[in-house]
């Protein structure tokens, strides 16, 4: 998921290469990639055939008994000539720490307990809890500790969001979740609980990547796969296709020439020596061109690109704000759902991406009159450098504490609340989504914005992330379907009037 550091911690590519971030400049070079990464991946040289064995047994479809040894075993980390250090202060002295401009207001009027309209008992999102068993891809390594986030004027609060280390979902059993009260807001959460990605999907996703990696390494021997997407941001499904980053560098690719060089000999790669594994390798020369292809043992479906690394770091925002509060993930899914039903959520026919969708609900609920959801990257703007070196990234979000808000409103009615401000409030001709500053603003005057019908800004590096939708018919239909699901969750109360929940909960 997240592939090993080599050079004993220093970043994989020359230091001519090496972005500047101060976010862990007191981390010192020569500490273990144990101690740098909880996603280590550490697997003694195997071919593909023996994988497919250990692959089929994790996807079911071979019958197995205690005689059995598997073919993969994991074996501890070694480092050479150096030896395993202890955690150093520099890692666990962190402090999270809010932008100054917020220091002044009471914490009381940014951090309070949510009250149902029903109960007097409070509902606090607190820390996510972690199963005891490790994910059977991860080593066992030294245990590096999340820091604590001090909050000025409040008691020390641990970071909510779950570490990669043990897993990257925690049990859903184990999940705290909003509770549900009326007949809508249960449907929404059945629905959730019903179509939420397991473990066991992502086990499947990742024995992939890293046997990908393995194989991708022998023609590009620095190049590193990443997991990235609604696999590992929190909003995956069960049939969430998997999507994939491959890095040779950390300086810039050319995505219409050097990245479409690179995409045909992977291609190539899957056509050829790994066609045995690999259904369907076919290269799409798009904005990002990637090559998409199925995992024959799994059946997923994968999407693979070059060096699109904004899709790591906005992986990694994204599940930061699924998890600092328990309604978000629920009402992304339900709404995930009912896009792909009314055909609207397919950027290659002219729609929305799923990307996009999901940063319409957090923006929504970044702008109720109670916001449920803050700015992340104005609030916590060290977790989320884009200066930041890749093999960092994934570990800055699990020091930032849950997000208490004094908005109580329940799933059903914020899912009519999404519907009402996308068909009556929000200005499509003239306003642009914004999650990174926590509101709509004006439309830019770039080429990127204009003549556009939706304007999403990608948190990171501006560019308009519903960009596939360029002609007014597909727009008017988004919006119809938006207007028509505000009047009839409005009037029915029941999610069954936008969204066939029996097929749906069949389907996954």
């Amino acid at each position: 998921m997240f592939p090993n550091s080599s050079n004993l911690g220093r970043p994989p590519f020359p230091p001519k290469y090496q972005q500047q971030s101060t976010f862990f400049t007191n981390i010192p070079l020569n500490m273990p990639p144990t101690l740098l990464s909880h996603q280590q991946i550490v697997v003694p040289p195997f071919n593909l055939h023996s994988a497919v064995l250990s692959r089929a047994l994790l996807s079911g479809n071979v019958e197995t008994t205690p005689a059995v040894t598997p073919a993969v075993t994991l074996q501890p980390v070694t480092y050479g000539s150096v030896s395993p250090v202890s955690m150093p202060d520099a890692l666990t002295s962190f402090q999270g720490r809010k932008r100054q401009s917020q220091q002044s207001v009471p914490d009381d009027a940014k951090r309070q307990r949510i009250h149902s309209h029903d109960s007097d008992t409070a509902i606090v999102n607190q820390a996510v809890p972690l199963p005891k068993e490790r994910r059977r891809s991860f080593p066992a390594s030294v245990s590096v500790r999340s820091p604590v986030v001090h909050v000025s004027g409040s008691p020390a609060l641990i970071g909510c969001v779950p570490p990669l280390q043990d897993t990257s979902f925690p049990d859903p059993a184990e999940t705290r979740l909003p509770v549900a009260k009326d007949e809508l807001s249960k449907q929404v959460l059945e629905l959730f609980q019903a179509c939420q990605q397991q473990a066991i999907d992502l086990d499947r996703k990742e024995l992939c990547r890293t046997e990908l990696q393995r194989e991708i390494q022998l023609i590009f021997p620095q190049s590193r796969l990443f997991l990235v997407g609604s696999s590992l941001n929190g909003f995956g499904t069960r049939t969430s296709d998997g999507d994939l980053c491959l890095v040779i560098k950390e300086e810039p690719v050319n995505q219409k020439t050097e990245a479409r060089r690179i995409l045909s000999l992977v291609q190539k790669l899957f056509s050829t020596k790994l066609s045995s594994y690999i259904e369907r390798p076919q290269l799409i020369r798009a904005k990002v061109p990637i090559v998409k292809f199925r995992d024959k043992v799994s059946n997923v479906d994968f999407d693979l690109n070059v060096n699109n690394v904004i899709g790591i770091r906005n992986t990694f925002l994204l599940r930061s704000y699924a998890f600092i509060e328990n309604r978000v993930r629920p009402l992304v899914l339900v709404i995930k759902k009912w896009a792909s039903f009314h055909g609207i959520n397919d950027a290659s026919r002219g729609t929305l991406n799923s990307y996009s969708l999901v940063l319409m609900v957090l923006h929504y609920l970044q702008t109720l009159p109670e916001p449920i959801l803050p700015s992340l990257q104005k609030n916590y703007p060290e977790c989320f450098d884009p200066t930041m070196q890749l093999h960092f990234v994934h570990q800055a979000p699990r020091t930032i504490p849950p997000y208490v808000s004094k908005n109580g409103s329940s799933l059903g009615d914020l899912l009519i609340g999404f519907f009402k401000y996308y068909a009556t409030e929000f200005d499509w001709s003239h306003q642009m989504i914004s999650v990174r500053e926590a509101k709509a603003i004006a439309r830019p005057d770039g080429i990127e914005w204009r003549n556009k019908f939706i304007c999403v800004e990608e948190p990171f590096d501006g560019t308009n992330t519903a960009r596939a939708v360029h002609e007014k018919q597909k727009f008017d239909m988004i919006r119809n379907e938006l207007s028509q699901a505000w009047q009839l969750l409005q009037e029915k109360k029941d999610l069954n009037c936008i969204l066939p929940l029996k097929a749906v909960k069949q389907k996954r």
